[in-house]
């Protein structure tokens, strides 16, 4: 089984959390403000993304939210969408753990001269002086 595959068939919930987040969180990864309008319809769409990823079904009535009834008719699609990610990723070949740190290693290497870990730390000794008292 596949490091990948290990990771996301024992626990899907860290993909989807993380993916939710940053629909939900956009100005966490880019340099954006988002008003209460945008807010709302990520909400939308990060419902849609966590109701297409769980495995219950949800019986939606004339009392549902209407986040939950724009795209009800769409989910099966998309539930069918992510149960082949996952029928996918299951097949997927066995990643060796030498194979990982070999590749781990290249990229921690090809990569080392974009983090300047000087500037690293003066960012974080600015923000600890801001909030030093609290």
């Amino acid at each position: 089984m596949s490091f990948l595959c290990v990771f996301c068939s024992a626990a899907p919930s860290l993909p989807l959390r993380f993916w939710v987040n940053v629909i939900k969180n956009p100005q966490f990864v880019f340099d954006i403000h988002k008003n209460s309008i945008t807010d709302a319809c990520l909400s939308v769409v990060a419902q849609t993304f966590m109701d297409s990823c769980s495995t219950s079904e949800h019986k939606l009535g004339k009392d549902s939210p209407s986040n939950k009834l724009l795209y009800a008719k769409d989910i099966p699609n998309y539930k069918s969408w992510v149960e082949r990610y996952y029928s996918d990723i299951s097949r997927m070949p066995a990643i060796s753990d030498q194979d990982m740190s070999a590749y781990l290693a290249e990229q921690s290497r090809l990569h080392l001269d974009q983090f300047n870990s000087m500037s690293a730390l003066h960012e974080i000794y600015t923000y600890i002086i801001k909030y030093k008292d609290e």
